[in-house]
């Protein structure tokens, strides 16, 4: 009963927005908001994926979703796969000083983003990235989550693993692509969908690194995009669509790769 209360607060004012995204806004404006579906989806979403919205009318609700897209995979792909050789790194190699730069690559979580944004800025500007793919994705796309959490799983394996391995003739770098990167897929795939969310989600980092409307993404355009209030609500239903089916279809191997058995 306490989950389904739970279940029903959290899912109310979405069902509202979205019951009230298919109505018409006279509807909206004369009733508030509804409750059952209206007849006007299809027209109100259609038109909420090709308005030429923004302040030049240069970008649409497509263009920033494809835009969010590119930016949310890049940082996951670009996060996981520092992230796995950064820990790689800190638990097979013998560095001096290794648990000393690690919680230095740790501390970094209680710099928020905030404080280094103009600095980092000011280094896009510098190399000319600033309204591109790579100035968006690049600066936030170092994870020190995703560092601890592959360093305490490869605490976790074995060392019979590595001399097995180099007793097969195995060097460091076919050890960390046919071992551990294969015992980590679960691990790896959490990272990925942790990392997707996060990046979607960003909103300070985009709006100070793109002058150009081409470069806008979703969470941009939740604040930016103009029109009546049903076609405020279709945007806002849309742009939580691609989160929650990344977390639905992988919601098993995010789980394990969470909540590992130890």
């Amino acid at each position: 009963l306490i989950l389904l209360i739970g279940i029903f607060i959290m899912i109310a004012p979405v069902w509202m927005i979205f019951a009230s995204s298919t109505h018409t806004s006279s509807i909206i404006n004369m009733h508030g908001l509804q409750l059952f579906l209206g007849d006007s989806f299809y027209e109100n979403y259609l038109r909420v994926l090709l308005y030429q919205g923004g302040f030049f009318k240069e970008i649409t609700a497509l263009k920033m979703f494809f835009n969010s897209f590119i930016m949310a995979t890049g940082v996951a792909l670009l996060s996981v796969v520092t992230s796995l050789m950064a820990a790689y790194a800190l638990v097979y190699y013998r560095i001096k000083y290794a648990t000393l730069l690690f919680w230095i690559i740790f501390i970094t979580i209680l710099v928020p983003l905030e404080l280094r944004i103009f600095p980092t800025y000011s280094v896009m500007a510098e190399l000319n990235l600033v309204n591109s793919y790579f100035g968006l994705i690049v600066p936030i796309s170092a994870s020190a989550i995703a560092t601890l959490f592959f360093r305490q799983f490869y605490k976790t394996v074995p060392d019979e693993m590595l001399e097995s391995a180099k007793l097969d003739g195995a060097n460091t770098w076919r050890f960390f692509i046919d071992f551990l990167v294969p015992l980590s897929k679960t691990m790896i795939v959490a990272m990925l969908i942790f990392m997707f969310v996060f990046g979607y989600n960003q909103y300070l980092w985009p709006l100070l690194v793109t002058s150009s409307e081409q470069y806008w993404t979703v969470v941009m355009g939740l604040k930016m995009m103009s029109g009546s209030i049903v076609h405020r609500f279709a945007f806002v239903m849309m742009s939580m669509v691609p989160p929650i089916l990344i977390i639905i279809i992988l919601q098993k191997h995010f789980i394990k790769g969470v909540f590992q058995d130890k």
